[in-house]
């Protein structure tokens, strides 16, 4: 897998994104990309991040908190090199807006074959949780990148 600039998608931008957005930004400070994060529905357009999410990464030493949700957006295809969504309904979502094979090729689920659970309705041990998966996939992915 090349390096490249990175996306990460989840349904309301709020929850799994931004700590995912926040994860690979952290971990890939040697790498001269951009990290953002959107979201698949517009229901928290301009909103902060879950207060659960700011402080799961607070706990880690991720500071989330100036994040803002935005919608997924046909340009973001043009915009990043890689786009990994948590789900695979957010995987089927931004698939439809796509109209070339290349953008297809850009989409892929984060961890591969599961998908990341949304935390939104359960408690604070879920972030954690979301978190360690978030984590780990992206140092596998930033692993390939210093091959």
């Amino acid at each position: 897998m090349a390096k490249g600039n990175v996306l990460m998608v989840c349904l309301g931008n709020i929850c799994r994104s931004p700590l995912a957005h926040g994860i690979f930004e952290q971990l890939s400070k040697e790498f001269s990309i951009t990290v953002d994060s959107a979201g698949t529905a517009s229901y928290h357009i301009g909103s902060s991040p879950d207060p659960r999410s700011i402080k799961t990464a607070m706990k880690h030493g991720i500071d989330i908190s100036n994040q803002r949700a935005r919608q997924f957006t046909k340009s973001d295809f043009d915009a990043f090199d890689h786009i990994f969504v948590m789900d695979r309904q957010n995987l089927r979502d931004v698939l439809k807006l796509s109209q070339l094979e290349v953008e297809r090729n850009k989409v892929k689920l984060l961890l591969k074959n599961e998908e990341v659970e949304d935390p939104y309705y359960g408690g604070d041990e879920g972030f954690e949780i979301v978190f360690n998966k978030i984590e780990k996939a992206s140092k596998d992915i930033l692993d390939l990148w210093k091959q």
